[in-house]
């Protein structure tokens, strides 16, 4: 059965990577798919609490759609080069007309096929034939290595076909062999198979636009996209089931499914729904939550805090607030971590555009890593090329956010917020990047 990876956005946040869990598990338990949960970037510290919390293993990492030389590899038997003949001819009946030659530490020494056999009955006999007779059982006797073709080229099973395409062209071997990282077999694979690689599919969750989504998206079969932000859709060759709803989280909706399927999550399953929920929602606080987040919550949290749960005895307020607490500070984490752990790119206006998001309990903490903060941003709009980046310095507690930014051009002086005197915004009310911020900014830039 095909693999089917459901996959948050790039800089996953905890709703990203809950939602891809959620939906995978369901899919497997209601449809039957084998469907993976992906994530397409470095989880957050937020994130690595509540798996931890919960005992779970973190998604896949997916950051590329391309098709590897994995995905075209044939694990053939194999044979040694001191074996007989016989052995190969034995493998080459199963396998189309080739064996694959491999010592006994596991790297290849070559291949045998109808081609390097031929080549070899040549130069034994010679162009001649009758001048030199041999019977099939004398050629089967002879040990492999003799008729074997050494010069079958390698390709490591981890790089993109895209990448050795017209290396594979310009080859007159119509078969190849396939290593891992420490050049040991793998399989085999054919040339037909490399120019015509199966598409990896692809489910999209919490995001859909093309630049928040993990690389060479369009070389994948994009299946499915679950959704609560703008539109920003990429092209697809066929129709896709697109859900796109007005809720506070991808989380809510996946939780949705799941009761509408007549199933229930294991408990720590519920929980990490439970977890992305709420941190995109701030404990059902931030403006972007509606009545369906709130009933999700309370359906989530019978489902979680059960007995022998990892938060059994828990509250919707007291793990929500612990689970703030372990996103939240600047003091322990890295300046360029801050800016690109939580950031989404845009564009709008003419103006592509960064806007990154952290969590405090006290704003006062901007004061001490301002001039850090600013310096990361800066070099993330240069790594970018991004016209200009903001960063989001949201108080969890007090519910309002300072703005940081980098290059920002003059239209944006109409931002309705306080500047100070550092030169941040102080956005009182403002803790949504989604519902709050970016509209106000799009809505400057597109004047």
């Amino acid at each position: 059965m095909t693999k089917t990876y459901v996959i948050g956005h790039v800089n996953p946040d905890t709703d990203s990577i809950a939602s891809a869990m959620g939906y995978a598990w369901l899919l497997r338990e209601r449809d039957g798919l084998d469907a993976v949960a992906a994530r397409a970037g470095a989880i957050n510290p937020q994130t690595t609490w509540v798996l931890r919390r919960l005992d779970l293993d973190p998604p896949v990492l997916l950051t590329d759609a391309s098709p590897r030389f994995e995905s075209v590899t044939r694990q053939l038997d194999t044979t040694a080069p001191d074996s007989l003949l016989r052995d190969a001819w034995a493998i080459s009946s199963r396998t189309g007309g080739i064996a694959p030659v491999v010592h006994e530490d596991g790297k290849p020494y070559g291949l045998i096929s109808g081609f390097s056999l031929f080549d070899y009955l040549t130069r034994l006999i010679g162009p001649h034939p009758r001048q030199q007779e041999l019977k099939m059982s004398e050629i089967l006797e002879i040990p492999c290595h003799e008729a074997c073709d050494t010069t079958v080229p390698r390709f490591p099973a981890k790089t993109r076909i895209r990448d050795l395409v017209n290396r594979v062209l310009r080859e007159e071997h119509n078969d190849f062999l396939v290593v891992d990282e420490n050049g040991l077999y793998l399989g085999v694979t054919r040339q037909r198979d490399v120019l015509n690689p199966p598409r990896i599919r692809v489910i999209l969750v919490d995001h859909n636009e093309p630049g928040q989504a993990l690389g060479s998206l369009e070389e994948a079969e994009l299946v499915e996209i679950l959704d609560h932000h703008r539109l920003g859709n990429p092209s697809t060759i066929i129709p896709i089931r697109f859900t796109v709803d007005i809720v506070g989280s991808t989380s809510t909706l996946v939780s949705e499914r799941i009761e509408d399927s007549g199933l229930r999550t294991p408990p720590n399953l519920a929980g990490m729904l439970l977890s992305g929920l709420l941190a995109d929602t701030l404990i059902l606080t931030s403006p972007t939550t509606t009545e369906r987040d709130r009933q999700a919550a309370d359906r989530l949290a019978r489902w979680a805090f059960t007995r022998n749960s990892p938060i059994s005895g828990e509250t919707i307020q007291s793990y929500g607030q612990q689970l703030l607490n372990a996103g939240a500070g600047l003091s322990t984490r890295d300046p360029d971590d801050i800016v690109n752990s939580d950031l989404k790119l845009y564009e709008g206006g003419g103006y592509s555009f960064a806007i990154a998001q952290v969590e405090v309990t006290d704003l006062l903490q901007l004061d001490e890593h301002l001039p850090a903060l600013t310096k990361a941003l800066e070099d993330l709009r240069e790594r970018r090329s991004l016209h200009f980046a903001m960063l989001m310095v949201t108080d969890v507690v007090e519910n309002t956010s300072r703005l940081v930014t980098a290059n920002a051009p003059l239209i944006m002086e109409g931002l309705p917020y306080v500047v100070q005197s550092d030169g941040s915004y102080l956005a009182a009310g403002v803790v949504s990047r989604k519902k709050q911020l970016l509209p106000t900014v799009l809505g400057l830039l597109e004047r």
